[in-house]
């Protein structure tokens, strides 16, 4: 049952909300992704190991999923205003403190509170953007959305720091991020609707009754193992490729940030072409393909030591890989739940894949790293995308799924 579009929107009013929500996803992966090109650094400067950012990064994670379940379905009870404009102000103000930390404790103390409240951002910016697009543009509109991470956080923020690193001790970097924030905040607060429109919802629901009734729905249990698999292969690669390509690779700083761009450059094409297409010829078989494309390209990506033979490779595993993202957590997730569980049913999915995926992953890759080496990284997603890639035969197409809310019965 796909959310309907706000009906009182105009066109105008459509685009300035999804520009808001995307810039605002935009932070959000510079947020989650900017330490990964800054880890060498600041391994070094802290004494870390391989270990350490697992654990670093699974943290932030593990804060994000939890954050997703209970915020997502805390933003469909008082609406969406409020918690996209809470979390925007505290993930701003915690970007600029991770530049404080001294050690391992208190890096991780900082991920993790800045983690609750992206996870807090992620599900309810999902939903607000599919209640302002029209059923056609649905898929366009969140890929435009979900697109911002990946190339602020993916593609220019390597940039960036590769840039800045030459001039500015790594400290300093988080903290530019700071004001940009807390002026986004402002701007949230303004143009997001005080009402969410279409979203009335039963006087006599609780959130058990909510997340009872998500669980029933087959595409959202199947999105929730779906996410795990892209997760693996997103937070492995983002985390742990500069260290496989300097430490393994031997590549210099310069072309180890050429190659991780492409990490943003294809996850921003990617998530902006697939769900467009998804518009057009369904989630199911852009999502077969995708998955399949994405296995193949992961495998061919472990066994290349060229710069170009990498940059390629690393494009193509994100081109198709946080399409994936895109469609599982939005369309498949929200279009089989009426538009009062929108961000329940898309922070379920949210939660599963960053405790999983994204959480006990990283830890588990980071000790495979400590102890074989980081040349087996990859092992790993691997494994996960080809389970993730035969489960999409199973996704169920508006023919064949039904969604009755007369009663509290899903199938």
């Amino acid at each position: 049952m796909p959310a309907p579009s706000v009906a009182a929107g105009s066109r105008r009013e459509e685009i300035r909300i999804v520009t808001v929500l995307s810039l605002g996803f935009g932070l959000v992966g510079i947020d989650r992704f900017l330490i990964s090109t800054l880890y060498p650094v600041i391994a070094h400067d802290l004494k870390l190991n391989y270990g350490d950012i697992g654990l670093i990064t699974g943290a932030l994670a593990i804060a994000w999923g939890t954050s997703a379940l209970l915020m997502g379905n805390v933003s469909d009870r008082i609406g969406r205003r409020r918690v996209l404009t809470l979390s925007l102000i505290v993930f701003s103000v915690l970007i600029g403190a991770s530049g404080l930390a001294v050690g391992l404790t208190s890096l991780i103390a900082v991920r993790l509170i800045m983690g609750f409240a992206d996870g807090a951002y992620t599900p309810v910016s999902i939903a607000g953007t599919l209640a302002a697009s029209p059923p056609h543009r649905s898929g366009l509109n969140i890929g435009i959305q979900q697109m911002m991470m990946p190339l602020f956080g993916l593609g220019l923020a390597p940039l960036f720091v590769a840039f800045a690193l030459r001039w500015v001790e790594w400290r300093w970097i988080f903290v530019a991020f700071l004001p940009p924030g807390l002026a986004l905040a402002y701007a949230m607060w303004k143009i997001i609707p005080a009402k969410d429109a279409g979203c009335a919802r039963p006087t006599h629901a609780t959130s058990a009754n909510d997340w009872n009734l998500v669980l029933k729905v087959f595409n959202v249990r199947l999105a929730s193992l779906l996410m795990l698999c892209w997760l693996s292969c997103l937070i492995t690669t983002s985390a742990f490729m500069p260290n496989y390509l300097l430490d393994y690779l031997h590549l210099s700083s310069v072309n180890m940030g050429l190659v991780m761009s492409s990490i943003g450059l294809g996850a921003t094409f990617g998530t902006l072409l697939l769900p467009w297409l998804s518009d057009r010829f369904g989630r199911k078989s852009v999502m077969i393909g995708a998955s399949a494309a994405t296995f193949a390209s992961l495998l061919m990506l472990g066994n290349s030591a060229s710069v170009p033979a990498l940059f390629c490779f690393l494009f193509l595993v994100h081109f198709f890989n946080n399409a994936l993202i895109a469609l599982t957590v939005g369309p498949l997730s929200t279009e089989s739940v009426p538009p009062f569980l929108s961000a329940t049913a898309s922070g379920l999915v949210i939660a599963v894949g960053e405790l999983a995926g994204g959480g006990l992953m990283p830890v588990i890759v980071g000790r495979t790293a400590e102890r074989f080496g980081i040349e087996h990284v990859l092992w790993l997603p691997l494994g996960a995308l080809a389970i993730g890639c035969c489960s999409c035969l199973a996704i169920r197409t508006a023919a064949a799924r039904s969604a009755t809310f007369s009663g509290e019965t899903i199938t």
